[in-house]
């Protein structure tokens, strides 16, 4: 029996919204980068765009861990001589804490075409407020807890 292939116009996409308060920054943005590729769903394939569109709000309020936010630096350049840009995540957090989580998801997105379109899908938004009610956008559930610990496993 033949594996079924979906059409784009069969996948069904759902929006989905997820509250960044407290959460660490790089499981929430593999959290969401599951949502976007549709991992979580029985129709995957990693050749289609089949996931689903998510909103993350309170971006300002995600933790970094360690000393992320002294010693992590974001750089990019604008293309012209001299261009090179670097912030460190103390900074962007305070001034674009947007960035912050879009560049961490982009970066477990695969890196081609298809991966730009699932990018597309992620809507992020420094404060509560969001402009997709409309949508009517279901709270993400809680992911599986993890025991923090070995001695706490046996």
């Amino acid at each position: 029996m033949p594996t079924p292939m979906l059409k784009e116009s069969e996948i069904e996409r759902k929006w989905f919204v997820v509250d960044a308060d407290g959460q660490v920054l790089g499981r929430l943005a593999s959290r969401v980068a599951s949502i976007l590729r549709g991992k979580h769903k029985p129709t995957f394939a990693p050749h289609l765009d089949v996931g689903d569109h998510v909103v993350v709000v309170n971006a300002e309020k995600v933790h970094l861990t360690g000393r992320k936010l002294r010693d992590k630096h974001y750089r990019w350049h604008s293309g012209y001589i001299g261009g090179l840009r670097d912030v460190r995540a103390e900074t962007m957090l305070r001034t674009h804490p947007e960035r912050v989580i879009e560049w961490a998801v982009q970066g477990m997105l695969p890196k081609n075409r298809l991966g730009r379109a699932m990018a597309k899908k992620l809507k992020v938004y420094r404060g509560a407020a969001h402009p997709h009610q409309a949508q009517q956008p279901t709270a993400l559930p809680a992911a599986p807890a993890r025991p923090s610990t070995k001695a706490e496993v046996s």
